[in-house]
């Protein structure tokens, strides 16, 4: 059972992930995974609250069946990733090009 107490775990499993990961430029690759770094310190208390991160449930896009609802969260300053919670693990999905593209918007 998952608990707010618990350490976030990180899944970087997903495909689109890690080629939206692995294409950033040098300075947005190094803040991403300061950010990660980050994330996998804290618990899901912590990670709900923490300003800088700004965790919020996207209403926009229906979520995958299986999946409860999909959150965005501040990677870099220039960019949100999307995310699902599962049990302790973060499941990263996406790091939108820009802020409105992780909304679905054009």
């Amino acid at each position: 059972m998952a608990s707010s107490n618990a350490r976030v775990r990180l899944d970087l499993n997903n495909p689109v992930f890690q080629d939206n990961l692995l294409t950033l430029q040098k300075p947005e690759h190094h803040a991403t995974l300061d950010t990660l770094n980050k994330i996998r310190q804290l618990t899901w208390s912590q990670l709900y609250r923490d300003q800088g991160l700004k965790w919020e449930k996207i209403t926009s896009i229906k979520p995958p069946k299986g999946i409860d609802a999909i959150y965005s969260l501040r990677i870099t300053q220039a960019r949100r990733a999307t995310a699902h919670r599962d049990e302790d693990f973060i499941r990263l999905l996406t790091i939108a090009p820009d802020h409105d593209a992780t909304y679905g918007k054009k």
